[in-house]
């Protein structure tokens, strides 16, 4: 008797677990609790500005004002909440199953990729370039500078990564621009076509956008079928995103003094570093490297990681502060998103289904915004029979729309880290981001939708 009702309850909790990973409806409303959460936790990131207004306001409790103000802390705080319905209503082991059912390869993979490429030999060796390449031109102030920030290291996140592209961007923004005091609507203007440019800067390559990433291999779409459909269109989207800003920008980026190249470094305003050798150089390279080929490999990539710790332990001569606090505040957010994505699907996908190529574009465009675009291609990955351009439509109009928000690009919440300290009471509005990414997200669907 014993055994047989062990046997009984263990097919109702691999039931209960096969229901909440396909997405079925649940008996017990599990799966319309998550979509409440989900819908919970995207309102609150769009009020993380409010929340931080009161930390100001209120200080007798502005620890916890501050806690729900961290937009990195949202999503990770409510997949917390939805774990803890879980256990409440379905038991121990199917809430612990449903997590471990979870791929949190990305979260790890970006946490990674985020401390190496601000190291100080990574990113001296890009903002050297960068600084090179500006001063070969002719122009005044920042204006060169700014405008191969957002649009020669965004294309550059096709080959090392979007989250990779997206962190060395933000620092180089931050230590050109946004500790020289610009004007609030350049600060906002900046950080939007920066996200627009590093989701669309990454579809050159198969494997360095995440949403491309989470349908290449299924759809067989190679190195030549990304540079022919999706390559050329989000190039010279991001050229044109760096100019028109560049151009509207131009007499206030004129007079802002652009840094010595010997001051070159994650934060040019402390003392001059002892020179970095070659082969701490080429030691980061061969690190950055390996990360981005063993993307796919939480093992792999998180050992390189720890040796990178080690040789940056052991020759802190070479490095300024490691960004460890951000990158596990965006791992953090990613993995909630994980979390709370899961209970998506069977609403998600039963929307796709319903929709044309030309339709599905501009919706999909619309509902990154408020969900992860990689989560979005990978919910698609999953429906058979979709046409070539239904296929295409859904990828383009998910990187398309990968800059509206924070939550919807992987990359985002890095760049978001970054900046936010400059903007005022530290924290940036979603509508002012909004507003900014959307010229940017329009130059970006013409490209993709009628070239």
């Amino acid at each position: 008797m014993i055994v047989a009702g062990s046997s009984i309850r263990s097919k109702k909790t691999a039931s209960k677990l096969a229901k909440l990973n396909q997405g079925e409806p649940f008996v017990e409303s599990i799966q319309w609790i998550g979509a409440g959460i989900f819908a919970i936790a995207v309102l609150h990131t769009f009020s993380t500005k409010f929340f931080e207004h009161l930390a100001h306001t209120r200080p007798q409790h502005a620890g916890v004002w501050h806690l729900l103000g961290e937009v990195e802390v949202v999503f990770g705080f409510w997949a917390i909440i939805l774990v803890a319905v879980m256990l409440a209503t379905l038991g121990f082991k199917p809430a612990t199953e449903y997590l471990d059912s979870r791929n949190f390869t990305e979260p790890m993979f970006v946490f990674a990729i985020m401390v190496i490429a601000a190291s100080r030999p990574i990113l001296e060796l890009t903002r050297g370039t960068v600084l090179r390449l500006a001063n070969a031109l002719p122009l005044p102030g920042v204006v060169a500078y700014f405008f191969l920030a957002l649009s020669v290291i965004p294309l550059l996140g096709s080959f090392i990564t979007e989250p990779a592209a997206m962190t060395l961007a933000a620092l180089m923004l931050r230590d050109g621009l946004y500790t020289k005091n610009p004007s609030n609507r350049l600060k906002y203007a900046a950080l939007g076509v920066l996200f627009v440019n590093i989701s669309i800067g990454g579809t050159l390559t198969p494997f360095a956008a995440p949403p491309v990433l989470m349908v290449a291999a299924k759809w067989g779409w190679d190195l030549p079928f990304m540079m022919t459909h999706f390559g050329w269109r989000a190039a010279l989207a991001v050229f044109v995103n760096a100019s028109v800003v560049t151009l509207l920008f131009y007499r206030e980026l004129a007079t802002i003094r652009m840094n010595d190249h010997s001051e070159a470094g994650p934060n040019p305003m402390t003392a001059k570093h002892e020179p970095i050798p070659f082969v701490i150089y080429g030691f980061h390279i061969l690190l950055l490297a390996g990360v981005v080929v063993f993307a796919h490999h939480p093992s792999a990539f998180m050992g390189l990681f720890l040796l990178f710790m080690g040789v940056a332990t052991a020759y802190p001569q070479y490095q300024d502060r490691l960004i460890l606090r951000e990158g596990l505040l965006v791992a953090f957010f990613l993995a909630g998103l994980v979390v709370l994505g899961g209970q998506q699907q069977w609403w998600l996908e039963s929307l796709l289904r319903s929709m044309s190529p030309d339709t599905v574009f501009w919706a999909a465009t619309a509902l990154t915004a408020i969900t992860d675009n990689a989560a979005l291609t990978y919910l698609g990955s999953l429906v058979e029979g979709l046409s070539p351009e239904f296929k295409y439509a859904l990828v383009a109009g998910a990187v398309t729309g990968g800059g509206l928000t924070v939550i919807a690009n992987a990359p985002n919440p890095a760049g978001f880290a970054i900046l936010k300290g400059y903007f005022d009471e530290e924290a940036i509005s979603a509508a002012g981001l909004f507003a900014a990414a959307a010229l940017p997200t329009l130059v970006a669907a013409l490209a993709f939708k009628y070239l």
